[in-house]
Protein backbone atom coordinates (compact mmCIF):
# COMPACT_ATOMS: atom_id res chain seq x y z
CA UNK A 1 0.00 0.00 0.00
CA UNK A 2 1.02 3.12 -0.96
CA UNK A 3 1.75 5.66 2.08
CA UNK A 4 1.30 9.43 1.68
CA UNK A 5 3.13 11.84 4.09
CA UNK A 6 1.88 13.65 6.48
CA UNK A 7 1.26 17.77 5.46
CA UNK A 8 4.32 18.98 7.99
CA UNK A 9 6.04 16.27 8.44
CA UNK A 10 7.82 13.92 5.88
CA UNK A 11 7.50 16.70 3.52
CA UNK A 12 9.11 19.29 5.20
CA UNK A 13 12.91 19.78 3.49
CA UNK A 14 15.91 19.37 5.41
CA UNK A 15 16.62 22.68 4.89
CA UNK A 16 14.01 24.06 6.33
CA UNK A 17 14.01 21.59 9.44
CA UNK A 18 17.88 22.87 10.38
CA UNK A 19 16.84 26.32 9.72
CA UNK A 20 14.10 26.04 12.69
CA UNK A 21 16.38 24.33 14.78
CA UNK A 22 18.92 26.60 14.12
CA UNK A 23 16.85 29.58 15.13
CA UNK A 24 15.64 27.41 18.31
CA UNK A 25 19.12 27.04 19.23
CA UNK A 26 19.66 30.37 18.98
CA UNK A 27 16.50 31.57 20.92
CA UNK A 28 17.48 29.68 23.83
CA UNK A 29 21.07 30.99 23.73
CA UNK A 30 19.74 34.48 23.85
CA UNK A 31 17.31 34.14 26.13
CA UNK A 32 19.76 32.48 28.36
CA UNK A 33 22.31 35.90 27.98
CA UNK A 34 19.11 37.81 28.44
CA UNK A 35 18.53 36.39 31.95
CA UNK A 36 22.03 36.49 33.02
CA UNK A 37 22.15 40.28 32.06
CA UNK A 38 18.98 41.08 34.30
CA UNK A 39 19.79 38.48 37.23
CA UNK A 40 22.93 40.66 37.74
CA UNK A 41 21.38 43.45 38.26
CA UNK A 42 18.87 41.83 40.24
CA UNK A 43 21.78 40.68 42.62
CA UNK A 44 23.05 43.60 42.82
CA UNK A 45 19.86 45.43 43.92
CA UNK A 46 20.55 44.31 47.49
CA UNK A 47 23.81 47.01 47.50
CA UNK A 48 21.58 49.65 46.22
CA UNK A 49 20.56 50.45 49.66
CA UNK A 50 23.66 50.49 51.34
CA UNK A 51 24.58 52.94 48.30
CA UNK A 52 21.72 55.17 48.67
CA UNK A 53 22.77 55.42 52.79
CA UNK A 54 25.90 56.78 51.86
CA UNK A 55 24.45 59.11 49.70
CA UNK A 56 22.32 60.65 51.53
CA UNK A 57 23.98 64.05 52.48
CA UNK A 58 26.66 63.76 49.34
CA UNK A 59 25.41 66.50 46.41
CA UNK A 60 24.38 65.10 43.72
CA UNK A 61 26.17 67.29 41.32
CA UNK A 62 29.24 64.62 41.76
CA UNK A 63 26.53 61.30 41.13
CA UNK A 64 25.22 62.87 37.97
CA UNK A 65 28.98 63.95 36.56
CA UNK A 66 30.06 60.22 37.61
CA UNK A 67 27.54 58.76 35.85
CA UNK A 68 27.96 61.15 32.95
CA UNK A 69 32.39 59.70 32.96
CA UNK A 70 30.52 55.95 32.92
CA UNK A 71 28.82 56.93 30.15
CA UNK A 72 31.49 58.70 28.20
CA UNK A 73 33.72 55.37 29.04
CA UNK A 74 31.18 53.40 27.40
CA UNK A 75 31.25 55.42 24.67
CA UNK A 76 34.85 55.12 24.11
CA UNK A 77 34.82 51.61 24.19
CA UNK A 78 31.92 51.45 21.27
CA UNK A 79 34.59 53.88 19.43
CA UNK A 80 37.07 51.61 19.80
CA UNK A 81 35.23 48.72 18.97
CA UNK A 82 34.28 50.36 15.56
CA UNK A 83 37.74 51.01 15.21
CA UNK A 84 39.26 47.27 15.20
CA UNK A 85 35.58 45.92 13.47
CA UNK A 86 35.51 48.54 10.83
CA UNK A 87 33.90 46.04 7.96
CA UNK A 88 30.75 45.74 10.37
CA UNK A 89 27.78 47.61 9.74
CA UNK A 90 27.90 50.43 12.12
CA UNK A 91 24.45 50.37 13.41
CA UNK A 92 25.49 46.23 14.58
CA UNK A 93 29.11 47.03 16.08
CA UNK A 94 27.20 49.91 18.18
CA UNK A 95 24.90 47.35 19.45
CA UNK A 96 27.61 44.15 19.72
CA UNK A 97 29.79 46.33 21.65
CA UNK A 98 27.42 47.31 24.17
CA UNK A 99 26.11 44.04 24.43
CA UNK A 100 29.66 42.84 25.27
CA UNK A 101 30.52 45.49 27.55
CA UNK A 102 27.38 44.29 29.44
CA UNK A 103 28.05 40.74 29.85
CA UNK A 104 31.80 41.60 30.37
CA UNK A 105 30.24 43.85 33.49
CA UNK A 106 27.70 41.10 34.45
CA UNK A 107 30.18 37.96 33.92
CA UNK A 108 33.63 39.84 33.90
CA UNK A 109 36.44 36.81 33.52
CA UNK A 110 39.38 39.00 31.98
CA UNK A 111 37.17 40.19 29.06
CA UNK A 112 36.04 36.62 27.87
CA UNK A 113 32.36 36.91 29.11
CA UNK A 114 31.78 39.56 26.84
CA UNK A 115 33.94 38.24 23.92
CA UNK A 116 32.05 34.96 24.63
CA UNK A 117 28.30 36.45 23.72
CA UNK A 118 29.94 38.60 20.69
CA UNK A 119 30.99 35.00 19.17
CA UNK A 120 27.75 33.35 19.13
CA UNK A 121 25.82 36.29 17.59
CA UNK A 122 29.02 36.37 14.96
CA UNK A 123 28.17 32.34 14.92
CA UNK A 124 24.31 32.89 14.90
CA UNK A 125 24.23 35.39 11.48
CA UNK A 126 26.67 33.51 9.38
CA UNK A 127 30.12 35.54 10.35
CA UNK A 128 33.52 34.25 10.30
CA UNK A 129 34.13 33.44 13.80
CA UNK A 130 37.93 32.82 12.96
CA UNK A 131 38.04 36.45 11.76
CA UNK A 132 36.16 37.85 14.81
CA UNK A 133 38.44 36.16 16.96
CA UNK A 134 41.29 37.52 15.47
CA UNK A 135 40.02 41.13 15.75
CA UNK A 136 38.78 40.75 19.46
CA UNK A 137 42.34 39.77 19.71
CA UNK A 138 43.43 42.99 18.29
CA UNK A 139 40.87 44.76 20.63
CA UNK A 140 41.85 43.50 23.66
CA UNK A 141 45.56 43.66 22.93
CA UNK A 142 44.73 47.52 22.22
CA UNK A 143 42.70 48.41 25.44
CA UNK A 144 45.42 46.28 27.67
CA UNK A 145 48.12 47.72 26.17
CA UNK A 146 46.60 51.15 27.09
CA UNK A 147 45.83 49.86 30.97
CA UNK A 148 49.62 48.85 30.91
CA UNK A 149 50.85 52.00 29.41
CA UNK A 150 48.59 53.87 31.63
CA UNK A 151 50.31 51.63 34.81
CA UNK A 152 54.02 51.91 33.49
CA UNK A 153 53.53 55.87 33.16
CA UNK A 154 52.12 56.39 36.67
CA UNK A 155 54.36 53.96 38.37
CA UNK A 156 57.43 55.57 36.46
CA UNK A 157 56.07 59.58 37.18
CA UNK A 158 55.50 58.41 40.57
CA UNK A 159 59.00 56.74 40.98
CA UNK A 160 60.28 59.96 40.02
CA UNK A 161 58.65 62.08 42.61
CA UNK A 162 56.39 63.85 39.95
CA UNK A 163 53.35 61.58 41.17
CA UNK A 164 52.71 61.55 44.66
CA UNK A 165 52.49 57.51 46.35
CA UNK A 166 53.45 56.24 49.64
CA UNK A 167 56.51 54.00 49.02
CA UNK A 168 57.13 55.51 45.46
CA UNK A 169 60.24 52.86 44.99
CA UNK A 170 58.41 49.90 45.63
CA UNK A 171 54.56 51.13 45.10
CA UNK A 172 55.20 53.04 42.16
CA UNK A 173 58.75 52.54 40.21
CA UNK A 174 58.31 48.62 40.49
CA UNK A 175 54.99 48.69 38.74
CA UNK A 176 55.63 50.70 36.65
CA UNK A 177 58.91 48.50 35.34
CA UNK A 178 56.98 45.77 35.21
CA UNK A 179 54.20 47.11 33.03
CA UNK A 180 56.94 48.79 30.94
CA UNK A 181 58.59 45.47 30.50
CA UNK A 182 55.46 43.77 29.74
CA UNK A 183 54.36 46.12 26.53
CA UNK A 184 57.92 45.49 25.23
CA UNK A 185 57.38 41.83 25.64
CA UNK A 186 54.05 41.75 23.57
CA UNK A 187 55.72 44.70 21.10
CA UNK A 188 58.21 41.93 20.22
CA UNK A 189 56.83 38.54 19.81
CA UNK A 190 56.35 38.94 15.75
CA UNK A 191 59.98 39.27 15.99
CA UNK A 192 60.71 36.50 18.40
CA UNK A 193 58.14 33.96 16.40
CA UNK A 194 59.62 34.72 12.87
CA UNK A 195 62.80 32.74 14.50
CA UNK A 196 60.80 29.52 14.53
CA UNK A 197 59.38 28.14 11.70
CA UNK A 198 55.69 26.65 11.46
CA UNK A 199 56.39 23.03 10.17
CA UNK A 200 53.72 19.88 9.56
CA UNK A 201 54.81 18.67 13.26
CA UNK A 202 55.43 22.36 15.18
CA UNK A 203 54.30 22.26 18.58
CA UNK A 204 51.66 23.93 19.71
CA UNK A 205 53.85 26.35 21.61
CA UNK A 206 55.28 27.17 18.10
CA UNK A 207 51.63 27.41 16.36
CA UNK A 208 50.14 29.97 19.53
CA UNK A 209 53.52 31.97 19.36
CA UNK A 210 52.37 32.37 16.04
CA UNK A 211 48.98 32.83 16.16
CA UNK A 212 49.65 35.70 18.51
CA UNK A 213 52.17 36.95 16.34
CA UNK A 214 49.63 37.98 13.96
CA UNK A 215 47.13 39.90 15.89
CA UNK A 216 50.04 41.55 17.80
CA UNK A 217 50.99 42.74 14.25
CA UNK A 218 47.15 43.65 13.34
CA UNK A 219 47.42 45.44 16.99
CA UNK A 220 50.63 47.60 16.35
CA UNK A 221 49.46 47.99 12.69
CA UNK A 222 46.33 50.22 14.60
CA UNK A 223 48.84 52.18 16.66
CA UNK A 224 51.00 52.96 14.05
CA UNK A 225 48.74 54.25 11.66
CA UNK A 226 45.88 55.48 14.37
CA UNK A 227 42.59 56.69 12.88
CA UNK A 228 40.47 59.48 15.34
CA UNK A 229 38.31 56.56 17.14
CA UNK A 230 41.85 55.31 19.09
CA UNK A 231 40.91 58.22 21.48
CA UNK A 232 38.37 56.08 22.60
CA UNK A 233 40.07 53.10 24.12
CA UNK A 234 42.17 55.54 25.96
CA UNK A 235 38.82 57.46 27.40
CA UNK A 236 37.42 53.86 28.03
CA UNK A 237 39.76 53.87 30.53
CA UNK A 238 41.00 57.36 31.40
CA UNK A 239 37.18 58.35 32.35
CA UNK A 240 36.81 55.26 34.55
CA UNK A 241 39.27 55.93 36.35
CA UNK A 242 38.21 59.58 36.34
CA UNK A 243 34.46 58.35 37.57
CA UNK A 244 36.56 57.05 40.71
CA UNK A 245 37.91 60.24 41.59
CA UNK A 246 34.79 61.78 41.26
CA UNK A 247 33.35 59.03 43.25
CA UNK A 248 35.90 59.82 46.06
CA UNK A 249 34.95 63.74 45.68
CA UNK A 250 31.41 62.75 46.66
CA UNK A 251 32.36 61.91 50.40
CA UNK A 252 35.39 64.50 50.40
CA UNK A 253 39.23 64.41 48.96
CA UNK A 254 40.73 62.04 46.85
CA UNK A 255 44.14 60.27 47.07
CA UNK A 256 46.67 61.69 44.52
CA UNK A 257 46.04 61.09 41.09
CA UNK A 258 49.08 58.76 41.16
CA UNK A 259 48.27 56.72 44.07
CA UNK A 260 44.38 56.30 42.71
CA UNK A 261 45.44 55.59 39.13
CA UNK A 262 47.97 52.85 40.49
CA UNK A 263 45.65 51.96 42.97
CA UNK A 264 42.64 51.10 39.96
CA UNK A 265 44.87 49.30 37.86
CA UNK A 266 46.33 46.81 40.22
CA UNK A 267 43.04 46.29 42.30
CA UNK A 268 40.81 45.64 39.04
CA UNK A 269 43.15 42.19 38.67
CA UNK A 270 40.15 41.30 40.87
CA UNK A 271 37.70 41.53 38.24
CA UNK A 272 38.96 38.26 36.87
CA UNK A 273 37.44 36.30 39.54
CA UNK A 274 34.18 34.81 37.59
CA UNK A 275 31.97 36.13 40.08
CA UNK A 276 28.74 37.61 38.82
CA UNK A 277 28.72 41.15 38.38
CA UNK A 278 32.49 41.49 40.30
CA UNK A 279 30.31 41.37 43.51
CA UNK A 280 32.97 41.19 46.14
CA UNK A 281 35.64 40.80 44.03
CA UNK A 282 36.23 43.66 42.28
CA UNK A 283 34.97 45.99 45.26
CA UNK A 284 37.26 43.92 47.94
CA UNK A 285 40.31 44.36 45.09
CA UNK A 286 39.77 47.97 44.61
CA UNK A 287 39.32 48.94 48.68
CA UNK A 288 42.58 46.79 49.58
CA UNK A 289 44.36 48.70 46.70
CA UNK A 290 43.50 51.81 47.26
CA UNK A 291 44.46 51.19 51.34
CA UNK A 292 47.09 50.06 50.07
CA UNK A 293 48.42 53.09 48.49
CA UNK A 294 47.55 55.33 51.05
CA UNK A 295 43.59 55.80 51.21
CA UNK A 296 41.42 56.35 54.03
CA UNK A 297 39.85 53.06 54.84
CA UNK A 298 35.96 54.09 55.10
CA UNK A 299 36.59 56.94 52.41
CA UNK A 300 37.72 53.99 49.89
CA UNK A 301 34.86 51.19 51.14
CA UNK A 302 32.39 53.89 50.23
CA UNK A 303 33.91 55.60 47.08
CA UNK A 304 34.40 51.97 45.54
CA UNK A 305 30.18 50.89 46.30
CA UNK A 306 29.13 53.67 44.74
CA UNK A 307 31.87 53.46 41.53
CA UNK A 308 30.95 49.71 41.54
CA UNK A 309 26.90 50.45 41.51
CA UNK A 310 27.67 53.06 38.67
CA UNK A 311 30.41 50.67 36.38
CA UNK A 312 27.52 47.80 36.71
CA UNK A 313 24.24 49.44 36.05
CA UNK A 314 25.48 51.40 33.61
CA UNK A 315 27.06 49.60 30.75
CA UNK A 316 24.46 46.90 32.10
CA UNK A 317 21.10 48.78 31.74
CA UNK A 318 23.00 50.00 27.78
CA UNK A 319 23.71 46.24 27.12
CA UNK A 320 20.49 45.09 27.88
CA UNK A 321 19.09 47.52 25.44
CA UNK A 322 21.15 46.94 22.76
CA UNK A 323 20.97 43.20 23.17
CA UNK A 324 17.08 43.04 22.50
CA UNK A 325 17.85 45.34 19.56
CA UNK A 326 20.22 42.80 18.73
CA UNK A 327 17.93 39.86 18.87
CA UNK A 328 15.33 39.80 16.36
CA UNK A 329 18.56 40.22 13.98
CA UNK A 330 20.05 37.27 14.59
CA UNK A 331 19.10 35.39 11.77
CA UNK A 332 20.08 38.65 8.90
CA UNK A 333 23.51 38.33 7.20
CA UNK A 334 26.25 40.28 8.14
CA UNK A 335 27.16 42.23 5.20
CA UNK A 336 30.80 43.39 5.43
CA UNK A 337 32.48 46.80 4.33
CA UNK A 338 35.58 46.88 2.23
CA UNK A 339 38.88 45.81 3.22
CA UNK A 340 41.43 48.91 4.00
CA UNK A 341 43.80 49.39 1.92
CA UNK A 342 47.68 48.08 2.78
CA UNK A 343 49.36 50.70 5.58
Amino acid sequence: MRRFPVQGMSDVPAGLEQDEGKRLRNGIISLVVLVILVGALLLAVPGLQDVADRLEDVAPGWIALAVALELASCVGYVLAFRMVFYRAPSLLAIRLALSEMAFGAVLPVGGAGGIAVGAWVIKAKGGSLRRFMERSGVLFLITSGINAATLALAGLLVGAGILHAPHHLVLGLLPGVVASGGVALFWCVPSLAARFAVVEDAGRTIRWLHTTAGVVEEAKAEIRHPSWRLLGAVGYLWFDIAMLWVSFRAFGDAPPVGALTLAFLIGYLGNVVPIPGGIGALDGGLTAALVLYGADPASAAAAVLVYHAIVLWVPTLLGTIAFLRLRPTLTEPIVLGPERRPR
